[in-house]
């Protein structure tokens, strides 16, 4: 009666339990059953189909991937080996008491998505073309999740298609990138990803190294901002293209270079040697590759050579303050020139104007000798003046007596006061 009373008390406590199961296709998936309370009554494990698989430790499936893993009062576990999607469905775990209880457990199969392809590519890519990337991939369960990227920044808004594959268990999953080729993208890499519970956080991912061809852009960087007589200069073309223009055309005033001892042609630099004046002009440089060809432009203007000691030593006779004030007057228009021009060497006005130090030479020149032509007509004036009184005098002594020489005398100074009046 004891035992009896226990195995009642016994069978109400028996209840097997069991939990769904998710494995990826082809890997292996444990079933387990337990019972807490069990007075030696039988489980059993049976498939979707009701077909058992194993009666406690006895395996009734002729079923090489189908093991037994434990078998005892309280357990029964299985495992199934090379997981395919048609294993996928509800398992019974059946405990064999009166009533039978059962417990369900569901087992998911996750299809894994194939390694990712890019499609529509075509290399090169001419720039401004309109480029249309498609990114497939097949086998996933649940349907796979498809991101694009561009050097890792992501693209958003991008078509993205879900079909079912033949067997309706998987799908294929498609993404069109649609835009068009830049210069900034030659050398992008874009990236399509596929992210899925079956990778265990582990991507897939397919890249695509863009290839855009564009026409040639040029830029012409001078060696010195200020060139003059004598000195060098080295122009040099700076040219971006793909393909790269290489070699680049040099010309002068729309013609060949005039002198190809002194200009010098390397690679993409200009030297011009020993420069002078009939240098002056426009340089351009020219780059071309298959897809087009672009220039530009370089006005070279040659400047005399600096010197602000000229002024004193074209007029060393000049005194203290008028040299000082010269030269003063000089160094501050040549410096002030100087700033102008260097701001802008290439400005088309006043390509060929005149040495401003040379300039305030002359002009210094020419006060000068002014003055000397004024002051020497002043002395010459007076000199002559006095002269012309004096003689007047000496005509008064000659007089017999004194009142006749105070007449004369009177006679010459309003004589002389005619005269004084004629030549002032």
């Amino acid at each position: 009666a004891a035992a009896t009373k226990n195995k009642v008390k016994g069978s109400q406590g028996q209840f097997p339990l069991t939990q769904n199961v998710t494995v990826v296709e082809g890997g292996t998936a444990n079933l387990t059953c337990r019972v807490d309370q069990n007075d030696n009554t039988s489980l059993q494990w049976s498939n979707p189909a009701q077909q058992t698989l194993y009666f406690d430790d006895k395996k009734a499936l002729r079923d090489n991937r189908i093991e037994l893993v434990r078998a005892s009062w309280h357990e029964l576990s299985i495992s199934v080996s090379d997981v395919s999607l048609s294993d996928e469905g509800q398992y019974t775990c059946s405990l064999f008491t009166m009533p039978v209880k059962t417990s369900k457990a569901f087992l998911t199969v996750l299809g894994v998505p194939e390694k990712p392809q890019i499609s529509g590519f075509t290399s090169p890519v001419m720039e401004g073309e309109r480029m249309q990337l498609t990114c497939k991939t097949s086998g996933s369960k649940p349907a796979a999740d498809i991101r694009w990227f561009k050097n890792d920044k992501e693209i958003k808004d991008v078509k993205y298609l879900k079909e079912e594959d033949a067997t309706r268990r998987t799908f294929t999953v498609s993404s069109t990138l649609d835009f068009r080729a830049d210069r900034s993208e030659d050398g992008v890499v874009v990236s399509c990803r596929v992210d899925h519970e079956s990778l265990n956080s582990t991507p897939q991912i397919a890249m695509q190294v863009l290839e855009i061809h564009y026409t040639p852009s040029v830029k012409i960087i001078s060696s010195s901002s200020w060139p003059e007589e004598g000195q060098s200069i080295v122009l040099t073309c700076e040219s971006k293209g793909k393909p790269l223009p290489e070699p680049v055309l040099w010309t002068k005033d729309g013609g060949e270079l005039p002198d190809p001892e002194r200009m010098v042609v390397n690679g993409r630099d200009l030297r011009i040697s020993f420069l002078n004046k009939t240098d002056n002009g426009t340089y351009r440089c020219e780059a071309t590759n298959p897809i087009g060809q672009n220039s530009t432009e370089y006005v070279l203007i040659v400047h005399d050579v600096s010197n602000t000691l000229l002024p004193t030593t074209v007029i060393p006779s000049l005194t203290t303050a008028t040299v000082t004030t010269t030269v003063a007057l000089t160094t501050s228009t040549a410096t002030s020139a100087t700033a102008i021009s260097t701001r802008d060497p290439n400005a088309l006005a006043g390509q060929t104007g005149p040495d401003h130090a040379l300039i305030g030479g002359i002009v210094a020149v020419v006060v000068f000798v002014t003055l000397c032509s004024i002051i020497l007509l002043g002395r010459y004036l007076a000199r002559h003046k006095g002269t012309y009184l004096t003689n007047e005098a000496k005509g008064a002594e000659d007089a017999p007596d004194a009142d006749t020489a105070i007449i004369n005398a009177e006679g010459s100074q309003v004589n002389a006061e005619e005269k004084k009046e004629y030549f002032i």
